[in-house]
């Protein structure tokens, strides 16, 4: 099977919006790919984290994708922290990525803002530990959304010029998994912004640990507009909050969005959004209660990740082991031949 890596920020409690975007489609790869999902917190610490913080997040993180089906037996979760060799690797790509490289990089224009200066210098080289976060493993394929194609270009450009510079081919080129076209999910409370974690309101959001009363009151305040919902697609146009709660509706569903309306159209949102609650309900509920019950469980959380960090290191260690090789260090004798 090829061989899936995927990492995800350790940003707390995720919500409906990342579950659908990228969550599910973490679930249903398990099926015929070998796949790694990890918590990136070197990742996260491109910006200052407050360190209780920040371990809380990893694990809420971790409990709630275990909740919605990653199987941490049969595939490998992890923290990134605990696998040495993807900082070693980083390290080895900073040496071997160019500057220039870095420049065309617009995800970090737009996280630096104007006050480039200020930003932290593991911002800037953010995407080098990213591709040995994947070369560490030779994964070959990595789902991907619009805004991290930038990033595996590099890569493959990374692992181009390494094996290049040592007159090899030892790192794979990675391939982009394009995964089904993902909902769109935007803000409860105004639906020309992306639900986000960030939104003073929570009331704007369906957080994957809100139990079932929760969801049913978030979706029945949700904002709509006055008129009845339209029987086509094209009845959408210019009305978001419509738009999103339609999406919603049928990325839970797994229909179109013309069946749904074909379903609702005409009707006003009082019954459509009972509809949508129970529908939250069904799908959502059990993963919140899952994800509350991980969470009860810290420690149970930890040994999961060291678990896999121990596996993720097996994997990752030699290949790290192997490049340093190539590279010119001096490879570290058996523990057996230092005791003699």
């Amino acid at each position: 099977m090829q061989r899936v890596f995927s990492g995800i920020q350790p940003s707390g409690i995720p919500t409906l919006g990342n579950y659908l975007g990228a969550i599910r489609n973490w679930v249903a790869l398990q099926a015929d790919h070998d796949c790694l999902y990890c918590v990136v917190d070197l990742h996260a610490i491109t910006t200052w984290q407050d360190p209780a913080v920040l371990r809380q997040q990893t694990r809420e993180m971790a409990a709630t994708i275990i909740a919605c089906g990653i199987d941490p037996e049969t595939h490998i979760l992890f923290h990134q922290s605990g696998v040495p060799a993807h900082a070693r690797l980083a390290w080895i790509f900073n040496c071997v990525a160019r500057i220039g490289w870095l420049n065309r990089m617009t995800q970090f224009k737009d996280k630096a803002g104007k006050d480039r200066e200020a930003a932290s210098a593991g911002l800037y080289v953010y995407p080098n530990l990213m591709a040995a976060d994947i070369h560490a493993y030779h994964a070959t394929r990595v789902p991907v959304g619009d805004d991290q194609k930038q990033h595996l270009e590099l890569a493959n450009d990374i692992a181009q010029k390494f094996n290049h510079d040592y007159g090899v081919e030892f790192f794979p080129q990675i391939q982009p998994l394009i995964m089904p076209e993902a909902a769109r999910v935007m803000s409860l409370r105004d639906g020309t912004k992306k639900m986000s974690k960030s939104d003073p309101s929570d009331q704007s959001r369906i957080n994957m640990s809100d139990d079932s009363e929760t969801i049913a009151a978030k979706v029945k305040r949700a904002r709509t507009d006055a008129e009845p919902l339209p029987s086509e697609v094209a009845g959408l146009e210019g009305r978001a909050e419509a738009r999103n709660l339609v999406g919603i509706y049928a990325a839970l569903s797994g229909r179109s969005q013309t069946e749904v309306l074909t379903q609702f159209g005409g009707q006003g949102f009082a019954s459509f959004k009972n509809d949508l609650a129970d529908l939250m309900v069904e799908k959502l509920g059990p993963i919140a209660a899952e994800t509350r019950r991980l969470l009860a469980e810290p420690d149970h959380i930890d040994r999961i990740l060291f678990a896999g960090a121990a596996r993720a290191e097996a994997i990752a260690g030699p290949i790290v082991a192997e490049a340093e090789r190539l590279v010119g260090f001096l490879q570290r004798p058996a523990v057996s031949s230092v005791a003699r």
